[in-house]
């Protein structure tokens, strides 16, 4: 059994500096999940070191964490709208509707701004991400000619999935030929 190592010095500014550049050439992160990310290393420093010491330094290191962020966002490095724009694009072309992209983007700590500029606007995406989920999920003009369709049970999962009867009735009404067109389209771009 290996012993513990004792936790050290508190992370300095240079190392919560150093940890945040890693995480973002692993990871796309948003200035919130950044922060949230080197919180929970300086929380777990002061955890392991379990001194009333270490907790009165916490709030110092929250500071640093948060002017770190600052100074990586001022540089470009962190982008929020950047951020909400690729998230909503991939989770669009996955068949995502409108509300479940704002709700993964406000969970991410993406401003409210920067999370409508990145939604998808115009009626034909909603319509094409609600194919691809048709096409996922072999609903609709996707599914097996053989299958006996439950319309009722097709439009509660494209309802789950966020998106409007009226979306919903469209996409399962859909023609295979112009549906399969319309989430070709999506997937490009």
């Amino acid at each position: 059994m290996r012993k513990p190592r004792p936790p050290g010095a508190p992370p300095t500014e240079a190392a919560l500096h150093d940890a945040a550049l890693a995480h973002l050439s692993r990871y796309a992160a948003s200035r919130a999940g950044l922060i949230r990310v080197l919180d929970r290393r300086c929380e777990r420093w002061a955890r392991e070191a379990g001194t009333e010491e270490a907790a009165a330094a916490l709030a110092a290191l929250r500071q640093a964490v948060r002017d770190v962020v600052a100074r990586l966002a001022a540089a470009g490095a962190v982008d929020d709208a950047a951020f909400a724009a690729s998230r909503a694009r991939s989770l669009g072309r996955a068949g995502r509707s409108r509300r479940a992209i704002a709700a993964h983007l406000a969970a991410r700590g993406v401003a409210g701004d920067d999370a409508r500029a990145a939604l998808p606007d115009t009626q034909e995406a909603e319509l094409a991400a609600a194919l691809a989920l048709a096409r996922r999920r072999r609903l609709g003009p996707f599914r097996d000619p053989d299958a006996v369709a439950d319309p009722r049970r097709e439009l509660g999962v494209l309802a789950r999935a966020g998106f409007s009867q009226d979306i919903a009735r469209r996409a399962l009404d859909a023609d295979p030929d112009t549906a399969e067109a319309l989430v070709a389209r999506l997937r490009r771009g």
